[in-house]
């Protein structure tokens, strides 16, 4: 159980909410460590918790028939999983699986469809999440159809150290390569060249961000368009915990 507003500001919506309604919500949430691959909700499965994420990255994956998967979207500190509760989905469309290990905070579907109910903060809150979160998975399909590999390593790179708030990253390229949908090799490729450009560092397992600002001019206009996306949405959110 949380006591302190101040436990909650790891996470963006969480930290959004005014006083009264975190008060509300707090003895719903629950700390826990999230573990690298670990299976949250499969494809087809009911919805039994959502995860509020502080350190730790969620990937949400579209999976085929053969087994192939690709990420249509990651969830980090900005935002929540297990949307499709509140719109009356109850189940997953997608598997929501543990990317990067860490913690976040995790509420039974029940009891946020009931505060969802409830409050008229929290369902504008939800809303806009789900308006800027919808707009990631749309510029992640149209990015993966229409960019060159290398900037889509770029877009994800920086979503990454977004999401962490960190310049390191501990990351294999087989696990860039799954999220990407491609070759592991089209991903040594690409990173071993903004390593010989000084953009990044990288090692095995690790992958450090050198030249942001590098990094950003090299990116599509996918990374861009969704950052102002969600910059555009938190200050209204802001300024309405102000009002309250």
């Amino acid at each position: 159980m949380l006591t302190l507003q101040s436990d909650l500001h790891g996470n963006h919506l969480l930290g959004a909410l005014p006083s009264h309604e975190w008060q509300a919500l707090a003895p719903h949430l629950e700390l826990v460590h999230l573990r690298t691959e670990q299976l949250l909700c499969d494809s087809g499965q009911r919805i039994h918790h959502v995860y509020f994420p502080t350190t730790a990255i969620i990937s949400l994956l579209s999976t085929m028939e053969d087994g192939s998967s690709v990420e249509i979207a990651a969830v980090g500190r900005e935002g929540m999983t297990g949307v499709p509760v509140l719109t009356g989905g109850e189940t997953m469309p997608n598997r929501v699986q543990v990317q990067c290990a860490g913690f976040a905070y995790r509420m039974s579907a029940p009891s946020l469809k009931q505060q969802f109910a409830r409050s008229d903060f929290l369902r504008r809150l939800m809303l806009l999440y789900m308006h800027a979160l919808l707009t990631q998975v749309a510029q992640t399909a149209a990015c993966n159809r229409h960019h060159s590999l290398s900037k889509q390593l770029c877009r994800w790179l920086l979503i990454e150290v977004d999401r962490v708030a960190s310049n390191d990253l501990s990351v294999t390229q087989q696990l860039i390569a799954d999220m990407l949908g491609v070759r592991r090799e089209g991903i040594t490729e690409a990173a071993g060249k903004l390593h010989d450009e000084g953009l990044i560092h990288h090692s095995r397992g690790h992958i450090r961000v050198l030249d942001r600002k590098g990094l950003e001019a090299r990116a599509c206009e996918c990374y861009g368009l969704v950052s102002r996306e969600f910059e555009r949405l938190l200050p209204r959110l802001r300024q309405a915990e102000t009002v309250e």
